[in-house]
């Protein structure tokens, strides 16, 4: 049974579950969080965002190989830290976007939710 967990985590992160959350989640998630709001307070394009988190997600590989132990250049990891850091990344950016319609373009829209918008 625990052969069969072992190999169900190894699908998600390397040496451990600690490892995969600090390094990539709490680490590279505020960099990838203070990436997506800089791109939207400069009303930067996805694309620009993508590329941007796509060196993150190599910064974050290496750090999880220098100080871990964990593989370099393994697809499978580096996709799963990438899908990760995305999320966040574009979440940041959709959070601060809302607050910028709804602050700088007050007559048109109001805040809904902490994502979205909507006319007035």
């Amino acid at each position: 049974m625990e052969s069969a967990n072992t190999n169900a985590n190894a699908l998600l992160w390397e040496v451990s579950a600690f490892e995969f959350i600090l390094v990539t989640v709490i680490l590279g998630g505020a960099a990838a969080w203070m990436t997506g709001r800089a791109l939207a307070q400069s009303w930067g394009s996805n694309w620009v965002l993508g590329f941007y988190i796509v060196l993150l997600t190599a910064a974050v590989r290496f750090i999880h190989f220098s100080l871990y132990g964990g593989t370099l250049l393994t697809i499978q990891y580096y996709l799963i830290d990438l899908v990760v850091l995305l999320g966040i990344a574009f979440a940041a950016k959709r959070y601060v976007r809302a607050g910028q319609m709804a602050s700088q373009y007050r007559f048109l829209f109001d805040r809904s939710g902490p994502f979205g918008w909507r006319n007035r």
